[in-house]
């Protein structure tokens, strides 16, 4: 009985928000990399992007080789400098690790890939997000946590990114992450 009702409360978490048109809900398909939803879209001046994410358990997940499991999957962001986003980008980035889901900063300057930790969130919540640009540096926040790192970039325009499972490994299940835009 108790299995029964975790999956009707798991289940009505799901339909409530896509009654919340809101909220995208972008899914990583099995065997895959990149979700759907993921329509191009221009920024011509960056500033600030700011949104709410809510993880699900899909967003547990076991990779086939164990040194995978510390790769940052991309959550949200943008490339930068009007360029491609391996060249200069933002996002925030996120795995599973330690039977924990944590969020990352995760940039490019310049085709040079950095990343750092931001904190530790809980599945099934909404956590509130942004990435803003300053002159030389990118800041990051998760909920009551922020971060610094270097932007190289001089021109604040670009184009969106979406979510994206692996670097090496694809989504070793389905993977549903819902996000709305502030």
């Amino acid at each position: 009985m108790l299995v029964f009702s975790i999956s009707l409360l798991s289940c009505s978490k799901e339909i409530e928000k896509k009654i919340d048109k809101s909220f995208t809900v972008y899914t990583i398909k099995e065997g895959e990399h990149f979700s759907d939803n993921n329509n191009l879209v221009w920024h011509d001046s960056i500033s600030e992007m700011k949104f709410i994410v809510e993880f699900d358990n899909s967003a547990i997940y076991t990779t086939i080789d164990s040194l995978n499991q510390l790769d940052v999957n991309k959550l949200y962001g943008f490339s930068d400098n009007a360029s491609l986003h391996h060249d200069f980008s933002a996002r925030i980035g996120w795995r599973w690790r330690n039977n924990k889901l944590e969020l990352l900063a995760y940039i490019y300057n310049n085709s040079v890939r950095d990343f750092t930790y931001i904190k530790s969130v809980p599945l099934n919540q909404e956590i509130t997000c942004s990435i803003k640009i300053a002159s030389n540096k990118y800041i990051f926040s998760v909920d009551d946590t922020t971060i610094e790192m270097p932007r190289t970039a001089v021109v604040a325009s670009g184009y969106q990114l979406y979510p994206y499972f692996g670097g090496d490994e694809t989504a070793p299940h389905s993977i549903k992450i819902y996000i709305k835009n502030l």
